[in-house]
């Protein structure tokens, strides 16, 4: 199970993490979030991490342009696309960004996935591959990080695993439900932020391990 913590900002909770040993650390540059880091700091933040821990950039509505300066300076692995970006976008910034994954960020309602299908039959016609899709609660005005939970049983039945992209859940979750989730949904990664934190944007580190140790033993 690949593991994912979003919204690192400093650089010891960035150690701290890659010792308790998480796959992925989310560089998050939207500047509505309490967990934004600026490029700075998220360049300081790529120099120490080891190799092995991927580097997860996340965006929202920023022009291309800006993507790629981020994405290049700060060595960013993947880019994580939250907000209302096409599949043209997309492929520009693939075309642009060779080397670099890109994940598609969706937030489920009620509604069910319709608009996730429409949107990677796009990419299919684009010729784009994308590294993963990672679903989360739809909260008005919220691009994620709301803590809360998408429709677990309603996800696992509606997602097209043989067709589309690795599944990606976020939304809500934490050391106490991660076993449930993972049970319910089978996703192919997990993704956390506010449930391993102590304030917000703050991770604790017990949090961190707990929620990890339950995740792989799921």
């Amino acid at each position: 199970m690949w593991v994912k913590v979003c919204g690192i900002r400093d650089r010891k909770t960035a150690q701290d993490l890659a010792e308790i040993g998480v796959d992925a650390i989310g560089l998050n540059f939207y500047s509505g979030s309490p967990r934004v880091v600026t490029a700075e700091e998220a360049t300081e933040i790529s120099k120490i991490l080891p190799s092995d821990i991927i580097k997860v950039g996340v965006f929202v509505n920023h022009s291309i342009s800006e993507v790629q300066t981020l994405a290049t300076e700060c060595r960013l692995d993947i880019v994580q696309l939250h907000g209302d970006e096409t599949s043209e976008y997309f492929a520009e910034l693939q075309h642009r960004l060779p080397h670099i994954r890109l994940i598609r960020a969706w937030r489920m309602s009620g509604d069910g996935l319709g608009g996730l299908k429409t949107f990677l039959e796009d990419c299919r016609l684009q010729q784009l591959c994308l590294a993963g899709c990672l679903v989360d609660a739809h909260v008005p005005g919220v691009f994620g990080g709301s803590g809360k939970t998408v429709p677990w049983e309603q996800l696992a039945s509606e997602y097209r695993r043989d067709e589309w992209p690795p599944l990606i859940l976020a939304g809500g979750l934490t050391p106490e439900n991660i076993a449930s989730a993972i049970s319910s949904v089978q996703p192919w990664g997990v993704d956390v932020a506010s449930g391993v934190e102590s304030a917000p944007g703050v991770k604790d580190p017990i949090l961190v391990r707990q929620f990890l140790m339950n995740a792989k033993r799921a």
